[in-house]
């Protein structure tokens, strides 16, 4: 039995959305690094793209909430490269907000942005995908908010759901020519998410996960090249946890804290 190279993606192309920076930035360069052409997007051209090896990423200005343009953002990179074999719905995010008091302007915006636009973009994309013999692949990233919201992230959590329960409806209806599938992202260490972790630098965010740190970029980016790649070629409609296992329970934290002496009043 011979096995195919996970990482060769030689002669393939690849769309990451909001991979200007952060993780989908890296995300970009991982797939730059295994031979990919990548095009990435965002409403404003960056500094520098994302590169690798002496290759850098295209870029094409795009806001994904618009489908007109999240389906020119599909028809630019498939005349670019001739043709379009991974999606990664990167783009999203959302500040913090107080679900009693936000305006439905604000929970509009996220819901479109988290929900709505990879929506977009994965119905422009499987229509260049289904028309190849190899087909396609899409990854949708997602969030622990979606299994377990915390104060704040009403909408933000809402959306997030919504794009996992997309992911197992999309993987129905075009699988077996274009695999969908999701990845749950937990925390990950970024400039842009340094203000969630406090001011330890997240060593105490870092102590309620079981691997005991937070995510770096690469960890979902080395997700997204599984997902894509030829072994997981029968993974259609799964949700992929990269979250160093969660969070310790709460009761267990309390468990291993140090008592303090008891004292009467």
């Amino acid at each position: 039995m011979e096995l195919a190279d996970p990482i060769d993606f030689g002669g393939r192309a690849v769309i990451v959305t909001g991979g200007t920076k952060g993780i989908g930035a890296v995300i970009a360069e991982t797939f730059l690094a295994a031979g990919a052409e990548v095009m990435v997007c965002g409403r404003t051209a960056p500094a520098t793209l994302p590169a690798s090896g002496g290759r850098s990423a295209a870029f094409h200005a795009t806001d994904v909430r618009d489908p007109t343009a999240a389906a020119g953002l599909v028809a630019a990179a498939a005349e670019r490269f001739g043709r379009l074999d991974v999606l990664v719905n990167n783009a999203g995010g959302s500040p913090d907000a107080d679900a009693a008091t936000v305006s439905p302007r604000f929970v509009e915006k996220v819901v479109a942005l988290n929900l709505l636009a990879p929506f977009y973009v994965a119905q422009a994309a499987n229509l260049v995908m289904r028309e190849q013999p190899e087909g396609g692949a899409v990854i949708n990233i997602g969030s622990v908010s979606a299994h377990d919201p915390q104060p704040g992230t009403a909408a933000y959590s809402a959306a997030k759901a919504g794009l996992l329960g997309l992911t197992r409806a999309l993987a129905l209806e075009w699988a077996p020519t274009v695999r969908v599938n999701h990845i749950t992202a937990g925390l990950v260490r970024t400039a842009d998410a340094a203000a969630l972790y406090g001011d330890d630098g997240g060593a105490a965010v870092a102590g309620i996960v079981p691997m005991g740190r937070l995510a770096v970029p690469a960890d979902v980016a080395h997700a997204c090249l599984w997902l894509a790649g030829p072994h997981a070629a029968y993974i259609n409609g799964a949700d992929l946890a990269v979250h160093g296992g969660g969070e310790i329970p709460a009761r267990d934290l309390a468990r291993r804290a140090p008592r303090l002496p008891f004292s009467s009043p």
